[in-house]
């Protein structure tokens, strides 16, 4: 991502900053290592979140726990040793972006899988109708 980029302040409260670990991703982060593209949508930024939401729900071993008007939050369950990861999201209707940070709960290094997830999350929003 390049560029300076529009903050919102409500989705700068609502989305906690990632440790220094590299297990965990933010569309809001300031730095390369942890920052991911946020999620781009037209129209109503409601529609976008529910787009989003069924997105989510679409994929393995995933669960939305809490939505609300303008945020999500999801569990994600790994196959093998059963941990979580969180996302959160929450849209900013004037950038016309969905912010998102994923993270894992436990352990050092995620090998990559938060910033994968998110890119996959980006791509199936971008081709959902």
């Amino acid at each position: 991502m390049s560029g300076s980029r529009p903050m919102n302040p409500a989705a700068t409260k609502r989305l906690a900053p990632c440790p220094s670990s590299p297990n965990c991703v933010s569309s809001l982060a300031p730095d390369d290592a942890h920052r991911v593209d946020p999620i781009r949508f037209t129209g109503d930024p409601a529609a976008a979140l529910a787009k989003l939401r069924a997105v989510i729900e679409a994929m393995p071993r995933a669960a939305v726990t809490r939505s609300d008007g303008d945020s999500l939050h999801a569990e994600f369950t790994s196959w093998l040793l059963r941990f979580v990861d969180d996302i959160d999201a929450v849209v900013d209707p004037d950038a016309g972006v969905i912010h998102v940070r994923s993270a894992s709960r436990v352990g050092y290094s995620d090998l990559g899988v938060n910033r994968k997830r998110v890119d996959a999350i980006r791509a199936a929003f971008a081709s959902a109708r």
